[in-house]
């Protein structure tokens, strides 16, 4: 069943970069951006990681943590983080764990063939842990800042 606005957002523990945990749970009291995305290092995911990075002083002045989260490994996210420069919480759900509680596991189909795989989708999640907004089948340009303009609002 997805989730909708209202609803308390699926609370996740992930490896990150960093090799420390990336947890929802210890953000309580403060908005999150969490941003699911297909692969480290493709073009439409390091342009949307590289328009959140770029806007990281924005959401920090208003008070929102942005989390990222993919299946790819901790190592890969390193390397991602590393090679541009990223300055984010990159998350590696390997298990699909989160991936899958926020309803992005799904059936996408490339050229004929269908496959299972991450629908880009972000959702803003408010200081009581709600989820506040939700955006499902992303499009990357611009959509950085359409989400800093909505966790300013809220």
């Amino acid at each position: 069943m997805p989730l909708e606005v209202g609803a308390t957002a699926p609370l996740f523990a992930l490896p990150g970069a960093a090799g420390r945990d990336i947890s929802l749970g210890a953000l309580k009291g403060r908005k999150v951006v969490v941003y699911f995305y297909p692969k480290d290092d493709t073009s439409g995911c390091t342009k949307e990681a590289q328009e959140f990075n770029a806007l990281k002083t924005e959401f920090a002045t208003a008070d929102t943590n942005v989390i990222g989260i993919s299946p790819d490994s901790p190592a890969s996210k390193a390397k991602f983080g590393a090679k541009y420069g990223l300055d984010l919480a990159l998350a590696a759900d390997e298990q699909r764990s989160a991936i899958e509680a926020y309803g992005v596991w799904v059936e996408k189909s490339m050229y004929g063939r269908t496959y299972m795989g991450v629908e880009r989708s972000t959702f803003l999640v408010d200081r009581d842990g709600k989820i506040a907004r939700i955006w499902p089948k992303v499009k990357v340009p611009g959509h950085a800042q359409e989400v800093l303009d909505a966790a300013q609002t809220l």
